[in-house]
């Protein structure tokens, strides 16, 4: 009898065990799921503009820390 007990429990942590993964697998996917499509390629007019721009505050940052 207690080998049944035994089996009865071990099958019940199975249960459990694998419906953590399951469930861990799921949320897991959920935002691969909700994400949307990739952003497009940068056009050759995007690539070439200005981003960067040495203002006053830039030129302190680098003046404070010896850029």
């Amino acid at each position: 009898m207690d080998a049944e007990k035994k089996r009865a429990g071990l099958e019940r942590r199975d249960f459990l065990r694998v419906m953590g993964a399951g469930a861990a697998g799921a949320a897991a996917a959920v935002p691969l799921l909700a994400a949307g499509p990739a952003a497009a390629v940068e056009t050759a007019d995007q690539r070439v503009k200005q981003r960067y721009r040495e203002t006053d505050h830039v030129k302190k940052y680098y003046a404070t820390n010896r850029f």
